[in-house]
C-alpha cells in the first residue's frame, strides 16, 4: 500500500508536468486547430532561460522566481513571432502547420546545440526544494514536485480566470466559437490570435522552468514530452481545459504505477494502448466544445 501511494504522488507529480505543457496546447491546438510541433522548443527556451539566469544570479531561489515570468516572456515572444511570420497563413491547413512548424523545431534544437552546446546541462534547485515532507510511516512526498503541483494548479486558475473573466479572454473563447461572427463583431480576430500564441507558448515557457526541477536538461528536452501532452489535450477534449486537468493526472498516474509494476517501454505501451481503446469509443474525448455552429 505505501508502495502505491508513493508511486501514485510521482504520477501525480508527472502529470503536473503534463498538464503544464498541456494548457498552452489546450490553447494553441485545442482552440486555434494548429499542430505546433515547435510547441517542446518553447519548452526548451523556458528551461534554457533558468539555466542562463542561474549563471548571472547567485541565489538559486531568487532565480528560479525571476525565470518563472521570463520564461513565460521569452517563450510566449517566440510563439508570437512565429504566429505573425508563419501560422497566421496556415489557419485553414492544419497539416502544413504540422510540417511548417516541425521544420521550426528543428532549426531550434540545432540552434540551442551551437549555443549551448549538445550535452545536457544540470540546474541547481534552491535548498527548500531539494528535501522531502514525511507525511506518514515510509510515506514521503518530495517538495520539488509539491512545487510542480502547486505552479500547475496556480497556471490553471490563471488561465481560467483570464478566459472567463477578462476581456481577452472573452474575445478569445468568441474566435473560437464563431470567427466569422466574431469579425464582423468587430473583434481583430488576428490580434487575438497572436495574444492566444502569446499564451499558450508562454505556458510552455513555465512548463520548462518546472522541468528543470525534474532533471538534466537539453536540445531535445522538450520533444520527450510533446507526444504525451498532445495525448492530454486529445483524450481531455479539443479545446476543454477541464478535460486536459483530469486526463494529465490520470495518464500521469496511470504511467507511474505501471512502470513500478512493469518497465518503462512496457508501460507506456500500455497506456498508449488504452488511449487508443478510449478514443475508439468516445473519439470526441472527455468533453466537446458547444458552439452555436452549424457547419
Amino acid at each position: 500500500m505505501t508502495v502505491i501511494l508513493n508511486q501514485s504522488f510521482t504520477g501525480i507529480s508527472i502529470g503536473a508536468v503534463l498538464l503544464l505543457i498541456a494548457l498552452g496546447l489546450t490553447l494553441t491546438f485545442g482552440q486555434m486547430g494548429v499542430i505546433n510541433m515547435a510547441h517542446g522548443e518553447f519548452i526548451m527556451a523556458g528551461a534554457y532561460t533558468t539555466y542562463v539566469l542561474q549563471e548571472s544570479i547567485s541565489s538559486a531561489g531568487v532565480s528560479l522566481l525571476v525565470a518563472l515570468p521570463v520564461a513565460f516572456l521569452v517563450a510566449g515572444a517566440m510563439g508570437a513571432l512565429l504566429e505573425w511570420l508563419l501560422i497566421r497563413r496556415l489557419y485553414t491547413r492544419p497539416l502544413d502547420t504540422l510540417l511548417v512548424t516541425w521544420g521550426v523545431s528543428l532549426m531550434l534544437q540545432q540552434l540551442a546545440r551551437d549555443i549551448f552546446g549538445a550535452p545536457n546541462v544540470q540546474t541547481r534547485a534552491p535548498d527548500i526544494l531539494t528535501g522531502n515532507i514525511a507525511v506518514a510511516d515510509g510515506i514521503s512526498l518530495a517538495n520539488s514536485r509539491l512545487f510542480i503541483l502547486g505552479l500547475a494548479l496556480l497556471s490553471v486558475l490563471a488561465l481560467t480566470l483570464v478566459l472567463r473573466f477578462t476581456p481577452l479572454g472573452r474575445r478569445i473563447r468568441a474566435v473560437v466559437q464563431n470567427r466569422d461572427l466574431a469579425e464582423v463583431s468587430g473583434i481583430a480576430t488576428g490580434t487575438v490570435d497572436r495574444m492566444t500564441f502569446f499564451i499558450g507558448s508562454g505556458l510552455a515557457g513555465v512548463a520548462g522552468v518546472a522541468i528543470t526541477l525534474v532533471g538534466p536538461i537539453g536540445p531535445t528536452t522538450g520533444t520527450n514530452y510533446i507526444v504525451d501532452a498532445f495525448l492530454v489535450v486529445v483524450v481531455g477534449g479539443i479545446g476543454q481545459l477541464k478535460g486536459s486537468v483530469i486526463t494529465a493526472f490520470v495518464l500521469g498516474v496511470l504511467q507511474s504505477v505501471l512502470e513500478y509494476s512493469t518497465t518503462v517501454s512496457v508501460a507506456k505501451v500500455i497506456v498508449l494502448v488504452a488511449i487508443v481503446a478510449f478514443l475508439q469509443w468516445r473519439p470526441q474525448g472527455l468533453y466537446t466544445l458547444r458552439t452555436r455552429s452549424l457547419a
